[in-house]
C-alpha cells in the first residue's frame, strides 16, 4: 500500500479539519497573534460601545400589553419609573424629631436631578395609616430608564437617614437593581474550581492551563460580540451571566476533550503535529457537532415568541460559536507551542497496573442486572421529577430579596401598614368618551370583588379618551391567590360589570401572570422542536434510530429531574436557605425555558462522546456488551472531569445575589450531576444491554464487519472518528 493509501486509511490525517489543524499548528504564531488582536478589537468595541441590555418583557397581544399600550398612548406623564419611600416611626410621623428627619429626607430626594416632584405625607394624609405610624410616598424618576448608578446613592442616602425611632427605606424595581451587587467573584471561583479539576484529571499544570486560557479568550470575545449583536437583537441583563457560565463550561470542556486526544496521540508515539491533527480531526469533529447541537437547541427559544428570549438565544449562541472556533483554531496553535511539554510540571502519582478500570467493572455490574438497574434508575428520576407537576412561575419582587436590602425593608413596612397587596397593584385601563361609559360603576364592581382590598378613583387622561384606576389585592405578589385573582377578574368580574368590555388589566403583577401563562403554554412546543431537531442530528451522527431515541428520552428524564429538584429547593424551600435563597418563592418565568435548551444540548454533548466510543468498539468487535464496557472505560475519566467542571461553574452562581440567576445555575448544575451519574453510569449501560443488537438499528444498515485484530492505531481512533465512516 503506498503512502497516499496509508494516509487515506489512517484515522485523523485527512479532511478539512485536519488541514485546518495542520495550518494552525505550523502557523501558530500568526494564529495566536490574530486571535489576540481580534479579541482586543472586539473587547474595545463591545465593552466600550455595545448595546445596553433591555429588560422590558411587555409587548405582544396579552391583556397587560394592551393596558400598557393604552397608558403609553394617553398618559405620557406616567411613563417614568418610580421609587417608593417607606416610613415607619415609633412615635408617629407627627412627632417633631421624626418630622424633621422625614422632611429632610424628602428634600434630599427632591434635590436629586433624576427625581421629579415628591408629594409629602404631610400634604396628603391618605399617604399615612390611621395611627400615623407608617407612611409612604411615591418618588417619580425623570426618565423611563435611569441607570442604577444614579439610583444607588439615593438608596444609601435614605438608608443612612434612619434613626431616632424612624426607619426609612427605598423600594421599587430600580432600587432592587441598584442594590443587587454584580456577580463578583463567582466566575473567578468557577475558574479556580475548573483549574483544580483539570489538574487532577491531567496531572500537569501545562495541560491544565491550555483549556482555561482558550476558554477565557473565547468568552471575552463572545461577550463582546454578544453586546454588539444586542443592537440588532436586544437581550435582558441576566444574559451576560448565563451566557458566561455556559461559555466557560463548554469552552473548558471542549478544550478538555481535544487535549485528552492530543495526549493520547503522544502516548501512542505520534509527533506533536500528527497528534494535534488527529485530535482536531477526530475530537474536534465531535466538538463541532456537540457545539452545533447546543446552538440549535438554544435557537429553540425563538419558538417562545418573546423578543427578548430570542435575544438570549442569539447572544448565548454567539458565545458557544466562538468557543467552538477557538477549540479548533486557537487550541491547536497553543499545542504547537507546548509540543511534548504538555505534561510539564506534573503532579506525582502512582501508575495503576489494573487491566480493567473502575468504570469498566461498574459497567459489568450494571450489565449483569440490566432490568433491575434500569427500573431503579428510572424510579429515582421519576421521583425527583415529580415536584415539577406543582411548578409555579413568577418574577422576583422585593419580597424575595435578601433581608438586609432596603427594597425588602420597604416591602415589609408597606405590607405592615397597607397590606401585602400594596406591592402588587393591578392597573385597569380603558377608553372613555365616544360611546364608552362612566368608569365609576366599573371601579365599584372591582372594589367589591373578593380578594381586592380597595380600588382607587378613576383618573381620566388629559385628552379625555382613556381612564385608569388601580386595585390592590389582599395577597402579595408571589401568592398563587393573586394570580388566581387576575384570572377571575378577567374571566368573571369584568365581563359582568357595567362597562367591563374593553377594560384591560395591566401593571407589573398582571404582566408577570401573562408571561407565566405564555411560557406555560409555549414551553411544550419548544421542547418538542428542540427534541425533534436534536433527534434528527443525532441519528445522522451515530446512524442509529434506537440510540437517538434512547438519548432523547434519557435527556428529558434528567432535565425533568432537575426541574423537580429546583421546585423542591426554591418553591418548597427544602434546603433553600442553605443554598442562599432568602425564602420560598415561585420559579422565575425565564428559568425553565432558558435552561431546557442549554441542558438538552449539553446532555447531547456527553451522549456524543460516550456513544461514539461505544460505536467504535461495536464496529470493531460486533459485541454490544463489550463495546459498552470498553466505551465507558475509555470515556469515563474525561466525561467525569467535564461534568465536574460544568457543575463547579454552574454552582458558583449560588455565590451571587440575583435569585433568578441562582435558580438557573442550580437547575443546570443538578441536571449535569444527574446526567453524569444516574444517566451515564446506570441507565445508558442498562438500556443498551437490554436492547442488544437493536441498539444499532437503522433502516438499510448492514451489520458491522469484525476486524480480525485491532491495531494500536485503529484502537486509538478518536472520539467522533468512526462517525464519518
Amino acid at each position: 500500500m503506498n503512502d497516499h493509501s496509508l494516509a487515506r486509511h489512517r484515522p485523523g490525517t485527512d479532511g478539512a479539519l485536519a488541514r485546518l489543524a495542520r495550518f494552525c499548528h505550523r502557523r501558530r504564531r500568526l494564529v495566536v497573534l490574530a486571535w489576540i488582536a481580534g479579541v482586543v478589537a472586539l473587547a474595545i468595541a463591545g465593552f466600550g460601545y455595545g448595546a445596553a441590555p433591555e429588560n422590558d418583557f411587555s409587548g405582544g397581544d396579552s391583556d397587560s400589553a394592551k393596558a400598557q399600550a393604552l397608558i403609553e398612548r394617553h398618559f405620557p406623564e406616567r411613563q417614568g419609573d418610580t421609587l417608593t419611600l417607606a416610613i415607619r416611626t415609633e412615635r408617629g410621623i407627627d412627632d417633631p424629631v421624626a418630622r424633621r428627619r422625614i422632611e429632610k429626607t424628602l428634600a434630599d430626594l427632591a434635590a436629586s436631578p433624576v427625581v421629579g416632584p415628591v408629594t409629602s405625607p404631610y400634604q396628603d394624609r391618605s399617604l399615612a395609616t390611621q395611627d400615623r405610624r407608617i407612611a409612604r410616598t411615591t418618588v417619580p424618576l425623570t426618565r423611563k430608564e435611569v441607570d442604577k448608578t444614579e439610583v444607588k446613592p439615593l438608596v444609601e442616602m435614605v438608608r443612612n437617614a434612619s434613626g431616632d425611632g424612624v426607619t426609612l427605606a427605598l423600594g421599587g424595581t430600580q432600587a432592587e437593581k441598584a442594590e443587587t451587587p454584580p456577580q463578583g467573584s463567582a466566575e473567578s471561583v468557577g475558574i479556580l474550581a475548573a483549574a483544580v479539576i483539570l489538574f487532577i484529571a491531567f496531572g500537569s499544570l501545562v495541560a491544565m492551563g491550555l483549556p482555561i486560557v482558550t476558554a477565557l479568550l473565547a468568552i471575552v470575545a463572545g461577550i463582546a460580540l454578544m453586546k454588539l449583536v444586542g443592537y440588532v437583537v436586544p437581550a435582558p441583563d441576566f444574559t451576560v451571566v448565563i451566557a458566561a457560565m455556559v461559555g466557560l463550561g463548554v469552552g473548558i470542556d471542549y478544550a478538555l476533550f481535544i487535549v485528552t486526544r492530543y495526549k493520547d496521540g503522544l502516548r501512542d508515539g505520534d509527533e506533536p503535529e500528527t497528534a494535534t491533527v488527529k485530535a482536531i480531526a477526530t475530537a474536534g469533529h465531535a466538538v463541532l457537532f456537540a457545539g452545533t447541537t447546543v446552538v440549535i437547541a438554544l435557537m429553540g427559544l425563538i419558538v417562545m415568541g418573546q423578543r427578548l428570549m430570542t435575544g438570549v438565544a442569539v447572544a448565548t449562541s454567539a458565545i458557544v460559536l466562538v468557543t467552538m472556533i477557538a477549540a479548533v483554531t486557537l487550541l491547536p496553535a497553543f499545542l504547537g507551542f507546548t509540543g511534548h511539554k504538555i505534561d510539564s510540571l506534573r503532579l506525582p502519582r502512582r501508575t495503576s497496573r489494573e487491566r480493567r478500570t473502575l468504570a469498566e467493572r461498574w459497567a459489568g455490574v450494571v450489565q449483569r442486572r440490566p432490568l433491575v438497574s434500569a427500573v431503579l434508575a428510572g424510579a429515582v428520576l421519576v421521583v425527583l421529577a415529580a415536584p415539577t407537576l406543582s411548578m409555579r412561575l413568577s418574577n422576583p419582587d422585593a419580597s424575595v430579596q435578601p433581608r438586609d436590602r432596603s427594597s425588602y425593608l420597604s416591602y415589609e413596612i408597606l405590607s405592615e401598614g397597607f397590606g401585602p397587596g400594596y406591592g402588587a397593584p393591578l392597573i385597569f385601563a380603558t377608553e372613555v368618551g365616544s360611546g364608552h361609559g362612566d368608569p365609576r360603576p366599573l371601579v365599584a364592581a372591582v372594589g367589591a370583588t373578593e380578594g381586592i382590598a380597595y380600588a382607587t378613583p378613576p383618573q381620566v387622561s388629559a385628552d379625555g379618551q382613556a381612564a385608569v384606576f388601580m386595585a390592590f389585592p389582599t395577597t402579595g405578589y408571589q401568592d398563587e391567590a393573586t394570580a388566581d385573582l387576575v384570572h377571575r377578574l378577567r374571566d368573571d368580574v369584568l365581563p359582568k360589570a357595567p362597562g367591563g368590555d374593553g377594560v384591560y388589566v395591566g401593571g407589573p403583577n398582571a404582566a408577570t401572570v401573562d408571561t407565566a401563562d405564555d411560557v406555560g403554554s409555549r414551553l411544550p412546543l419548544m421542547i418538542a422542536v428542540v427534541v425533534a431537531v436534536s433527534l434528527v442530528l443525532l441519528i445522522a451522527l451515530v446512524r442509529s434510530v434506537t440510540i437517538a431515541l434512547q438519548a432523547a428520552v434519557m435527556n428529558l428524564l434528567s432535565i425533568g429531574a432537575a426541574y423537580g429538584v429546583l421546585v423542591a429547593v426554591v418553591q418548597w424551600g427544602w434546603l433553600g436557605s442553605a443554598l442562599g435563597f432568602p425564602t420560598a418563592m415561585p420559579i422565575t418565568t425565564w428559568v425553565p425555558m432558558m435552561i431546557f435548551p442549554v441542558l438538552f444540548g449539553l446532555s447531547m454533548d456527553y451522549e456524543v462522546f460516550l456513544i461514539s466510543r461505544v460505536r467504535e468498539e461495536y464496529e470493531r468487535t460486533g459485541d454490544t456488551r463489550a463495546a459498552v464496557a470498553h466505551g465507558m472505560a475509555r470515556t469515563a475519566k474525561v466525561i467525569t472531569a467535564a461534568a465536574a467542571i460544568m457543575i463547579a461553574v454552574f454552582t458558583t452562581s449560588l455565590l451571587g445575589s440575583d435569585v433568578a440567576v441562582k435558580q438557573g445555575g442550580l437547575g443546570m448544575a443538578v441536571a449535569v450531576l444527574i446526567d453524569a451519574t444516574v444517566i451515564r453510569l446506570v441507565l445508558v449501560p442498562a438500556v443498551m444491554e437490554l436492547c442488544g443488537k437493536a441498539n444499532w438499528w437503522m433502516p438499510g444498515r448492514r451489520a458491522p464487519k469484525r476486524a480480525p485484530a485491532p491495531s494500536a492505531e485503529a484502537g486509538e481512533s478518536a472520539v467522533g472518528e468512526e462517525i464519518r465512516v
